[in-house]
Parts: structure tokens; sequence; C-alpha cells
């Protein structure tokens, strides 16, 4: 009878993990949409060069575009990133080298992609979103699965 109870127990657990991890990803995705979409604001407009030179044409201002994209990534990363953060947190193993590696990729990332879509205009929005998702879905794997492990 024990051995069945545990059995029962295991597996309301993985059931829970699995429910966690789930509204763990969906969480991700819409701090993504808030984010990408709603709160830009006029960094929508400055990440883009040609922004800069309609507004601002002095040569002083020609490089300000990419302040605007850094923050942007940094802002959509630290968005992603929370409730992995709160995760490891609740956990008590907060790991700071794969949080930190997992970090910085999507900021580089996020930043390279934006640039691409505003300046270079060799990316659309459905292909800048694709990557978008797919930064959120490996950085979900492999960050929930290092939780798990330890």
């Amino acid at each position: 009878m024990a051995s069945l109870d545990m059995k029962f127990l295991n597996t309301k657990l993985k059931i829970k993990d699995k429910l966690m991890r789930t509204i763990l990803l969906y969480l991700m995705v819409f701090l993504h949409i808030v984010d990408d979409y709603y709160l830009q604001g006029i960094l929508a407009q400055m990440k883009q060069k040609s922004w800069w030179e309609k507004n601002a044409p002095n040569p002083l201002y020609k490089n300000d575009y990419k302040v605007a994209l850094i923050e942007h990534a940094f802002s959509w990363t630290f968005m992603i990133m929370l409730p992995i953060t709160v995760l490891m947190a609740v956990n008590n193993n907060i790991l700071i080298v794969p949080w930190t590696v997992a970090f910085v990729v999507n900021w580089i990332i996020h930043g390279w992609v934006d640039h691409l879509k505003a300046n270079v205009h060799n990316c659309s929005l459905v292909v800048d979103q694709i990557i978008h998702v797919c930064q959120i879905f490996a950085t979900w794997c492999v960050m929930t699965e290092i939780v798990r492990i330890l």
C-alpha cells in the first residue's frame, strides 16, 4: 500500500512540476509581448538610425541609436529572465554563471536582431518575433532543466 501511495505522490509531483514549467514559459512569452510592444515607447523610434538622421542630424548623435538598441535589448532580456530569476530564488539556488550567460546571450541576440530589423532592413517583424520566441524557448529549456537538476 505504501508503494502505491509513493507512486501516486511521485506522479502528482511530476504533474505539478510540468504545470509550473508550462506556466513559467507562458509568463516569459507574456512578458516578451509586454516589453516588445507596450514598454518600448520612444525607444522604438530611437533605435532606428534614420530617426536620428531626421530628428537630430548633428554628427554628434550619429551613434545614439545604438544606445537605444542596447537599452531596449536590456529591458527585454530583464523581463524574460525575471520569471527564471524568481524560480531560482524560490528554490534557493540562484546560479550566477548560467544565469549571467543566459542574460548576456539573450541581450546580444535581441539587440542584434532588432538592429537588423530597424536599420539594416533585412529582417521582417515576423522573423524578428520568431527569433525572440526561440530565444525564450531555448532559455526556458536550459534554465528550467538546470533548476530541476539542482
